[in-house]
């Protein structure tokens, strides 16, 4: 069987890799791509993929956005994330958000194919270091860091604000209200214990989470 793949990221040298490792590998065919959050859903409407690898982080749609939106399109297709930052920062909150799995750019190109195979099987891929922060979550919930413990929404609206994203300007990419996107921010900052959102930027910051 050969394994429909859609590849978005922003950045050229990634997908050129990504076809490098894809040109060794018979079973795998690129039938879609691009580099941005909006040519990614695009793809997903029109095009017969078994599973997207997404950047986490591209010029207008993150990522997350993009998962997000795709579970209504074709919830059954595979979403794997893909980053620069370590699992540490963001896996959690990507299965959590029903992602399929969580890639480092990091990665040997023969855990890649592992785990797009994995995905294509209808299967998550799970990393040894992610089954250890999960593993973690069970049994010490309340040493992880405050934003592990945030809904995929809060998630998401945080994201916005730390990198000084407005009220309004989220509302739109979201096509939520002002008022609903004021009553997330609200609850975000008593949730996280600041007062602010150059807090919550500090707190992003300090744990690695501004893209």
């Amino acid at each position: 069987m050969l394994i429909r793949l859609g590849l978005f990221d922003d950045h050229d040298i990634v997908r050129a890799g990504f076809r490098h490792v894809r040109a060794e590998h018979g079973d795998i065919g690129i039938v879609a791509e691009g580099g941005t959050g909006r040519e990614a859903l695009e793809a997903i409407r029109h095009t017969d993929m078994h599973l997207c690898v997404i950047d986490l982080s591209m010029p207008d749609l993150s990522g997350m956005d993009v998962l997000k939106q795709a579970k209504g399109i074709k919830p059954d297709m595979g979403l794997l994330i893909l980053s620069s930052y370590a699992e540490d920062q963001y896996g959690l909150n990507v299965l959590k958000a029903g992602g399929s799995g969580f890639l480092s750019k990091e990665l040997a190109s023969d855990q890649l194919v592992a785990a797009v195979r994995t995905v294509a099987a209808g299967r998550r891929y799970v990393s040894p270091r992610l089954s250890e922060l999960l593993a973690l979550g069970l049994t010490r919930d309340l040493d992880q860091p405050m934003h592990t413990r945030l809904s995929e929404r809060e998630f998401q609206i945080f994201s916005k604000l730390v990198v000084g994203r407005s009220v309004t300007e989220i509302a739109d990419e979201l096509c939520l209200s002002a008022k609903t996107i004021s009553t997330y921010r609200s609850r975000l900052i008593e949730k996280m214990g600041v007062s602010s959102n150059a807090e919550l930027a500090q707190y992003a910051v300090k744990h690695n989470l501004i893209l």
